[in-house]
């Protein structure tokens, strides 16, 4: 029979707090084993989105008319096989129509950048596989977490899928390029899987206890308009991938108007009236401004209404999703000014990846209003 314990006997709480201490450290490590992971591929993705910018913009997209995910991802190693490249190229419209006069050099370079985005898109998935089975064998990953990687990794295999059904609409026919509307997917997805990933990546160090007390002290009234942002955003986003499917930032170099008009007249010269929404320049790019004027406008509404929040870092970070959006419409305008070239159409591109993350950054702060260590 165990004694009994004097009223005033000290109690031994060493055990406890120290298993305590031990369950903080582990679930700090284990937050941030998987903060690196999905740093690590928001950072391949947005190369990703850059890399597959420069290939649209240099026009490369169509120099590999083959789609092989694994003997791919050896380049050509000999001047035969070289040719071999080439030879399959020729036979495609692109070069029957647009580059008869490409040499063997030429082609190479246009390779290159093809090659290096594809190359890009396996090491996403194999960094992602690595990452997840590690992860998940040293139980370092909840059910959640497992889920949400599955989706990630899921999107990312749809994404390859829906390069290859992009690239394949520029292979046949009198198609130059890719089919518009297939790289607005294409980009579109990639959007959405950096998306995805900031908001996962805003959510590792936020532990159930700041979740609820978060639903009592959050602004309420900022969440449907902080979420009606990012969609407004990527709508902003699809539109610009249209913008760069068929090169329409080249064709109006004015600005405000467009060739002297606020709507050029032959917006809708192409029959079906539907596609030229989709495939005549002056329409495209005219939407892509309205979109852009009312995107810029809907944030400056968000940042006033985030000025009234009682947490002081929902304003900042307000602060710099509006100062962003000001610094993107004037790089869109001098893309337009100068005829989109290299250097300033990926910049611009590069802005969109930068106000994804800021708006992603605001949404957490107005959902999760706590102090967090990954502040932007």
């Amino acid at each position: 029979m165990s004694e009994k314990r004097s009223i005033f006997e000290e109690v031994d709480t060493s055990d406890a707090s120290s298993k305590k201490v031990k369950n903080n450290v582990e679930i700090i490590d284990s937050n941030k084993a998987l903060q690196i992971w999905l740093l690590v591929l928001f950072a391949l993705v947005a190369a990703m989105i850059v890399v597959g910018g420069l290939t649209r913009l240099t026009d490369s997209g169509l120099s590999i008319t083959e789609w092989k995910p694994l003997t791919g991802a050896l380049p050509p190693l000999s001047l035969e096989i070289w040719q071999l490249e080439f030879d399959k190229y020729k036979t495609i419209p692109e070069f029957n129509i647009q580059n008869k006069a490409m040499t063997l050099s030429e082609f190479k370079t246009i390779y290159w950048w093809e090659w290096g985005h594809r190359q890009l898109g396996r090491i996403v998935g194999i960094v992602w596989l690595i990452g997840f089975i590690w992860l998940a064998l040293v139980k370092k990953l909840t059910n959640l977490w497992i889920t949400r990687s599955l989706i990630i990794g899921g999107l990312g295999g749809l994404q390859g899928a829906i390069g290859w059904w992009m690239v394949s609409s520029g292979l046949s026919g009198r198609m130059v390029d890719v089919a518009s509307y297939r790289l607005a997917v294409h980009l579109g997805l990639a959007f959405l899987i950096l998306t995805l990933i900031t908001w996962y990546l805003f959510q590792t160090n936020i532990n159930d206890q700041e979740k609820i007390r978060s639903r009592r002290e959050r602004d309420k009234s900022l969440v449907p308009l902080v979420n009606i942002l990012l969609g407004v955003v990527f709508l902003q986003i699809i539109v610009g991938a249209l913008v760069a499917g068929i090169d329409a930032g080249r064709g109006y170099t004015d600005w405000p108007l467009m060739n002297g008009e606020f709507l050029p007249s032959e917006s809708f010269d192409y029959q079906p009236i539907l596609i030229n929404f989709t495939e005549n320049p002056a329409l495209v790019q005219f939407n892509h401004r309205v979109v852009g004027y009312l995107t810029v406008l809907y944030t400056i509404f968000v940042w006033w209404r985030c000025r009234s929040s009682s947490f002081s870092v929902t304003v900042k970070k307000a602060n710099l999703v509006c100062l962003m959006m000001f610094v993107q419409m004037m790089m869109g305008i001098a893309t337009v000014i100068y005829a989109a070239p290299l250097g300033w159409a990926i910049v611009h591109q590069f802005g969109a990846i930068i106000i994804v993350l800021l708006v992603q950054s605001l949404r957490s702060q107005v959902y999760f209003p706590t102090r967090q260590s990954f502040k932007v």
